[in-house]
């Protein structure tokens, strides 16, 4: 039997109304004319006795026949009624509201995702066709010879580069000692000069080598990976460390700090409390007790099956590296197995999203910029310049939207998916419903989840012991912005800070958005945000190429 549709209060000033089915009913019985209440109530021979004759399509039952024959030939009267053919078929209208309504609980729009894809096929196959009209050949191939430069110093030196990061573990074993090397006094300078030592290292190199666009932007891209992934273990590991020294100290409690236990902002928000939250202890062994119970459990981790220092292995770092997470915990759920079909498909997906990527910069973003690059070169005055910055701009306002989609696809749903299909990370929420942002602030949180937790919890989190909530969410938006110029000067070799410009001007935007005036006017500021989002793309790589 199908389902009927969802009831949700009405907007009509009805008490209900209808919400879509997910899917068309297996039968149609929803969609043909029913009976009256009145009629289905009465039993065959009352309708046979509406119109005084019978239907002449069955045996007219006896009266004094069993009550179970005359049930089977009510049942069949009442069947033949809602299936009799009708010149114009009733129609049952209903209180309900569409797919897109904004009440409306329908979520599924997968086939629109398919339909990006039978588009961005439709784009390639004509774009072979014009050059094989044009040139002969189906595709241009200027930037393909780019893939194959540098590659193998790339491979040595991005192995050479993760490999480096290893070092941490030897520290962590230095930072355990009971001397001057411990976490809270010279370990973390130490943690913190090697960093910067390896950080200024690494993004210098392929400068020093003078690689190509593409193997430098891979490499900064990972670099910054690895990076924060680096800063993750090492800093929750020594908070790890003092307090399991701590713990250790309070053997001898006369002379051990009772302050209360500082739990690390987690990655997670469902990660259990400790036992004593839930008890107010009154006297001093209690309380002492209680002391050591929270700092045991945070040296737990949050599945409960390994406790620091335990985790200070090879493996567990390895294993780490490779899982599509910034934030370091002592272990994470896993699923059963590997799904090697998905895993095949996934990566195939990235190769297949790069030549797409590749073939949209080749056809409509390099020969526009090509064409305005020899035009600023004539143009005479501002007004001219202006000109074509403002045509480059709208030029590129499609092509980028095509490109930003498919680098979104590329990271989030398929290297990492198939990063975690090999490490079995079962956590595999990488984004949010982004597309439904209303201010960059919450952009900023759903499109890119693992990067939002590593800033929350290194970056913010760590301000806010130490400043108020805007200083620390200004210091955020700040480090994240000097990230992003740091990838736009590697793909350009510009060092210009449009890029740290337009990343600092989304605060002042967001605190527009979230004003009395505009605030709750979500579709409004949806727009605004699709809007200022593929501008942006365009103008910056106008601005960066071109200027």
């Amino acid at each position: 039997m199908s389902q009927p549709s969802s009831v949700a209060t009405g907007i009509t000033g009805n008490a209900e109304y209808f919400q879509p089915r997910p899917r068309k009913p297996a039968t149609n019985t929803l969609l043909k004319p029913h009976l009256e209440d009145d009629v289905l109530k009465m039993g065959g021979s009352a309708m046979e006795s509406v119109s005084g004759v019978s239907s002449g399509r069955s045996t007219p039952v006896p009266v004094d026949a069993p009550p179970s024959v005359q049930a089977s030939s009510s049942a069949r009267r009442q069947i033949r009624a809602q299936q009799k053919q009708r010149i114009f078929p009733s129609i049952e209208y209903v209180d309900r509201v569409s797919h897109f309504d904004p009440t409306s609980d329908y979520r599924d729009f997968h086939g629109f995702f398919v339909l990006f894809w039978i588009g961005l096929a439709i784009m390639v196959l004509t774009t072979m066709l014009r050059n094989v009209k044009e040139t002969g050949y189906p595709l241009s191939l200027r930037q393909w010879g780019l893939f194959t430069q540098n590659i193998w110093e790339l491979g040595l030196v991005d192995g050479a580069m993760v490999a480096s990061t290893a070092l941490c573990l030897p520290l962590h074993k230095l930072y355990m000692s009971t001397g001057p090397f411990r976490w809270n006094r010279l370990g973390m300078a130490i943690q913190s000069i090697f960093q910067a030592g390896w950080l200024t290292l690494w993004v210098s190199w392929p400068f020093i080598r003078d690689w190509s666009w593409t193997a430098q932007v891979f490499f900064t891209l990972h670099l910054l990976t690895i990076f924060m992934k680096m800063h993750s273990y090492a800093f929750y590991n020594g908070h790890l460390s003092e307090t399991r020294r701590r713990l250790n100290d309070l053997d001898n409690p006369d002379n051990a700090s009772k302050d209360a236990a500082y739990k690390y902002p987690r990655r997670r928000e469902e990660i259990p409390q400790s036992p004593t939250q839930e008890r107010n202890p009154d006297s001093k062994a209690e309380r002492l007790q209680a002391l050591r119970e929270d700092l045991a459990f945070e040296l737990a981790s949050p599945l409960g099956h390994v406790s620091y220092p335990e985790n200070l292995t090879l493996a567990n770092y390895v294993d780490f590296i490779f899982c599509p997470t910034l934030c370091y915990e002592l272990e994470y759920p896993r699923t059963a197995r590997v799904r090697w079909d998905q895993l095949f498909f996934k990566t195939l997906a990235v190769f297949g999203c790069i030549f797409l990527l590749t073939v949209t910069a080749e056809e409509f973003v390099i020969p526009i910029l090509d064409e305005s690059a020899i035009r600023l070169q004539d143009s005479a005055n501002m007004s001219d310049f202006a000109l074509i910055m403002g045509e480059t701009v709208g030029r590129l306002l499609f092509p980028f939207m095509v490109i930003f989609l498919l680098v979104f696809l590329v990271i989030f749903e398929y290297v990492l998916g198939a990063f975690a299909e090999l490490t079995r990370f079962a956590d595999r929420q990488f984004y949010s419903d982004w597309w439904n942002s209303c201010d960059w602030l919450e952009f900023s949180r759903e499109w890119n989840i693992p990067v939002h937790h590593f800033f929350r919890r290194h970056v913010y989190s760590a301000s806010r012991g130490h400043m108020s909530r805007p200083v620390a969410t200004v210091i955020t938006f700040f480090i994240s912005a000097l990230a992003h110029e740091l990838v736009m000067g590697c793909i350009t070799r510009k060092f210009r800070g449009y890029g740290f410009f337009a990343m600092m001007l989304q605060m002042p935007i967001v605190m527009v958005q979230r004003s009395r005036f505009v605030r709750g006017r979500t579709l409004l500021n949806n727009v605004l945000f699709w809007c200022s989002m593929i501008l942006g793309l365009s103008m910056m790589c106008a601005l960066y190429v071109l200027v």
